[in-house]
Order: structure tokens, then sequence, then C-alpha cells
């Protein structure tokens, strides 16, 4: 609420010239701040791409998404990821257990039309990174190229974040 009064404080106070400007460089700006956590490709958005850090000398890591959600009409297929970061990807299923979840490789990860697929560490897959270069550290990026069966490559720059639920329980002890 304070920053929206101030806002509106420093907005009045431009002068026509001012704000022609300072519209032109939030016109220019607004597209780089949207993209910095989702990417489009085709008919397929992939919704902000992260990675959790890995432990000191770990050998593999996961990369996730809130979802990849394929706007169209026609269904298509995640069929494998590479990095850099690592000497293999592997897509995985997350499959509910008594004792938490359990992982299975998979060939491809369906995206159906006009549906969101979420690839979440607490979701329904993830991409699995094999032997890693370096350990994955909070803050470092890094760059995944998935390829789909229609939608064809497409790279996304995957952020290293701390989830927030095991930044505040870390906080507590």
């Amino acid at each position: 609420m304070v920053s929206l009064l101030r806002l509106q404080g420093a907005l009045s106070s431009l002068r026509p010239t001012g704000w022609r400007r300072w519209m032109v460089s939030l016109l220019l700006i607004l597209p780089l701040w949207v993209s910095a956590h989702g990417v489009r490709k085709g008919e397929l958005l992939m919704d902000h791409p992260y990675a959790v850090p890995s432990a000191p000398g770990a050998a593999q890591g996961q990369v996730y998404f809130r979802g990849i959600q394929n706007k169209g009409a026609q269904p298509d297929r995640l069929l494998g990821a590479s990095t850099p970061q690592a000497a293999r990807v592997v897509l995985e299923r997350l499959i509910p257990e008594a004792h938490g979840l359990r992982t299975q490789a998979v060939s491809a990860i369906n995206l159906p039309a006009k549906n969101t697929i979420r690839l979440r560490h607490t979701g329904d897959y993830q991409l699995t990174l094999l032997d890693l270069k370096s350990p994955l550290k909070d803050g470092d990026r890094f760059d995944v190229t998935l390829d789909f069966e229609h939608a064809g490559s497409q790279t996304v720059q995957v952020w290293v974040q701390t989830p927030r639920a095991l930044s505040v329980s870390h906080a507590e002890h």
C-alpha cells in the first residue's frame, strides 16, 4: 500500500516529457520482467524453471517448473533435456508412497492440449541431472534445453533457489 502511494506521488510529480519517458521505459522493461519467469515456445509455456541447491559433493540435482502449460489444441510431449551443467538429464515421474515420493524414469512427459503438467519438487514430474559438473548453489543460473515432439527445442534459464518451505524451516532451527 505504501509503495502504491509512493508510486502515485512519483507519477504526479512527473512533467509531460518525463511521463512519456517513464512510460516508454516501462514498456521496454515489462516484457523482460514478464519473460524472466516464463518462456514460451509455440503453444507451450514453461513457467518458472528452477532447481534447488545440491548437497556438497552430490552427483545429481533436480530441475523443476511450476508447470508446462500447453495452450494449444494439439497434445505435445517433452522427449528429453540437456544441460552443460550435467552429463545427462533424465525425465522422472514422482510416485507417492507411504514414506514419501519414489521416482521412476520415463521416456517422455505427455503434455495434453489445454492443460498444465506440474514439474515441481512436490509435483508429478522432475528432471534429474546426473553427474553434475559442479554443485548447484543458491543464486546460480544455468541453461537447460528442452526437446519437444512438436514444438522443437527451447533453451530456458534455470535459477537455483531454496524453496520457501525449506528456508523457513531452516530458519526456525
